[in-house]
């Protein structure tokens, strides 16, 4: 084989299928809370660049282990004819399929795939495992037991026990939960099985680093793009004379709020792509610290800096926007850690809405009157719009392929991302300025898609330790 390739098998519904998802970075693998999800054999290779790094194979659950083990006892005569017989017990029993899952997931074993055993460690250890590892033991194919805690790790000592028995390498490894590090060891584990698996694992292993910082790198792209444009945003349009300026100026501030939460949406699904997280389901109403009105109290509450944090950025500039930051007043920032205010500002609803952009009617000599929305001069909008930004990024970053639940944040997923670096909060700051000014845009971009590379890629590595 030019590839490792590795034969993913065990009792039915133990979490064959959430390794496989997990470690093929695909969510395209069926997994069912039903046994029998897997009914055949089905190989999904890893590529990064279009190589293949390694081939997982899907296999069905043993069905009649005890049986099996009979049939191949009976004809045992000694060790070494063990995988012979193991190939015939396959070549007579496939055309009766009375043993069909068995010669399925024995059948990859045959042709020189290595196994990956894999046992549920919130279910106490029986005997009637003991025929499965027998039969794997009897192929003769280097081996590794798995010992995947679905829910609860209760029983996993008694399982590593067990298993050291009868596989030379056991690890526990969550396959739903388990962060990119624990990936990356675990592959390194696989090429220790195989003298020839060693060194085509050490280049998967880098290419999957490499492959990480790509995605953090394109990630900072698009967001940093849609904070160029959400910050530089201005609509103008005509305004009709029977149209009541109150009116007016009212639906283009829906209009404009409308346009920029399109903006921060279409970032976060582009975020979800690189990350090849497209059939996640992100519902709204799961996700209010993301998916919340972008200009609710609640928001600025979490994500905004504080008044001294603004002034000591030089980001607050005279008496008119120094007031409009009481509105970030009462709570905890969860993502820069710092207390900001009493709950009075809150309290007094978001009274600065309006002041989010600066609606005109105009009168024009030649295009007539129009009624314009100037862009967001907050200077805590784009301290939101990125706080939310990093939140939604450790999390798609964070999320295995296994996960099928939806995408949501809670408040440990806060407490995992650490206060913004001052130096790195000042140069953001300079940034947006720039941008506001419409000042080298260009360069300011450059500066800042650096900034959020390489605090998005200390966000992940924060999830791992």
């Amino acid at each position: 084989m030019s590839v490792p390739v590795f034969a993913v098998v065990g009792h039915p519904n133990k979490g064959k299928s959430s390794i496989v998802a997990t470690l093929a970075y695909d969510d395209s693998v069926m997994i069912g809370s039903e046994p029998g999800t897997t009914i055949d054999c089905r190989e999904y290779p890893m590529r990064v660049d279009g190589e293949v790094l390694y081939v997982l194979t899907d296999t069905p659950g043993f069905q009649r282990a005890r049986k099996a083990l009979a049939w191949m006892t009976e004809r045992e005569t000694n060790a070494a004819e063990h995988p012979d017989i193991v190939g015939q017990f396959v070549s007579e029993h496939r055309p009766l399929d009375d043993f069909p899952d068995e010669c399925r997931l024995l059948q990859p074993l045959l042709d020189g795939a290595g196994v990956l055993y894999v046992v549920d460690g919130s279910v106490p250890y029986g005997p009637e495992y003991e025929a499965e590892m027998k039969i794997l033991r009897w192929t003769g194919r280097p081996s590794m037991g798995l010992i995947n805690p679905i829910g609860s790790a209760e029983f996993v000592e008694s399982w590593r026990a067990a298993l050291g028995q009868y596989f030379s390498v056991v690890r526990v490894f969550d396959a739903v939960h388990s962060d990119f590090q624990k990936r990356l060891d675990l592959l390194s584990a696989f090429g220790e099985l195989q003298e020839s698996w060693r060194a085509p694992l050490a280049r998967a292993v880098e290419a999957l680093k490499n492959d990480r910082s790509r995605k953090a790198e394109q990630s900072a792209r698009y967001v940093a793009d849609s904070l160029v444009d959400m910050l530089t945003l201005r609509i103008e349009e005509p305004h009709a004379r029977f149209e009541s300026e109150s009116r007016a100026k009212e639906n283009l501030l829906k209009k404009f709020k409308e346009r920029l939460s399109r903006m921060e949406r279409k970032a976060r699904d582009r975020v979800e792509e690189v990350y090849e997280q497209k059939s996640a389901h992100r519902i709204e109403t799961e996700l209010p610290l993301l998916d919340h009105d972008l200009f609710s109290s609640e928001t600025w509450k979490i994500f905004g800096l504080s008044r001294i944090q603004l002034t000591g950025l030089g980001a607050v500039g005279g008496g008119a926007i120094g007031g409009m930051v009481d509105i970030a007043a009462g709570g905890t920032s969860f993502l820069l850690g710092t207390a900001i205010g009493s709950a009075t500002g809150v309290a007094a609803s978001f009274a600065a809405q309006r002041s989010l952009s600066k609606i005109k009617i105009l009168n024009q000599p030649i295009a007539g009157r129009r009624i314009v929305a100037e862009p967001v001069e907050h200077p805590n909008f784009p301290h939101v719009v990125f706080g939310r930004a990093r939140l939604h990024h450790a999390v798609v970053s964070r999320r295995t392929h296994a996960q099928r639940d939806d995408m949501s944040i809670d408040e440990a997923a806060h407490s995992e991302i650490s206060a913004l670096a001052a130096d790195r909060l000042r140069r953001l700051e300079v940034c947006f300025s720039k941008i506001r000014k419409k000042r080298k845009i260009g360069e300011a971009t450059e500066d800042m898609i650096e900034l959020i590379r390489d605090q998005f890629t200390d966000d992940t590595a924060a999830g791992s330790s």
